[in-house]
């Protein structure tokens, strides 16, 4: 039950994206699912604790939650599995999100309108050169010095308020 709701949890993180292209597998969200996952097993086990009569298994899921609880909040927050190519693809849904809520909210104040609309702008411009650069680095390999950068340059691109 418990690994079943953290799947579920890993695939709800991506209901509130923008757009499905904008949907990529991301490490930082996996990480979050099972955190969450054992925060749910740990608090579910301690509801239920007088349910089950076997303390060495209760105290093993116990601890087993624990583990994965910690192990995964550590990587989330040390991103030390996350390469440059995952990190783009956790940016890009995470960015998605900033433009779904920024197009989508009841703004009146005119002040703060523009500020929304500049997000999108700059969100919608920064996740066609991530999708670029992940293109690129697939096809070419990372770009380690400074002349192997200046070699291929990433486009220019606009980000346009009325597109996807």
């Amino acid at each position: 039950m418990i690994a079943t709701s953290t799947l579920v949890m890993f695939g709800l993180m991506y209901l509130n994206t923008y757009a499905m292209d904008h949907v990529f597998f991301s490490q930082t969200r996996a990480w979050m699912a099972l955190y969450m996952g054992g925060a749910m097993a740990i608090v579910m086990m301690l509801f239920m604790l007088g349910m089950y009569d076997d303390s060495r298994k209760n105290t093993a899921i116990l601890i087993g939650a624990a583990v994965v609880f910690a192990g995964s909040l550590y990587l989330v927050r040390s991103q030390d599995t996350v390469s440059d190519q995952a990190w783009q693809r956790a940016m890009i849904p995470h960015h998605s999100i900033a433009i779904l809520t920024s197009t989508r909210a009841r703004i009146e104040d005119l002040r703060v309108r523009a500020l929304a609309d500049g997000i999108v702008k700059a969100q919608r411009k920064e996740i066609k050169e991530m999708e670029w650069l992940i293109r690129d680095i697939e096809q070419n390999g990372k770009a380690m010095t400074p002349g192997q950068a200046q070699s291929r340059p990433v486009p220019v691109f606009e980000g346009q308020l009325g597109e996807k």
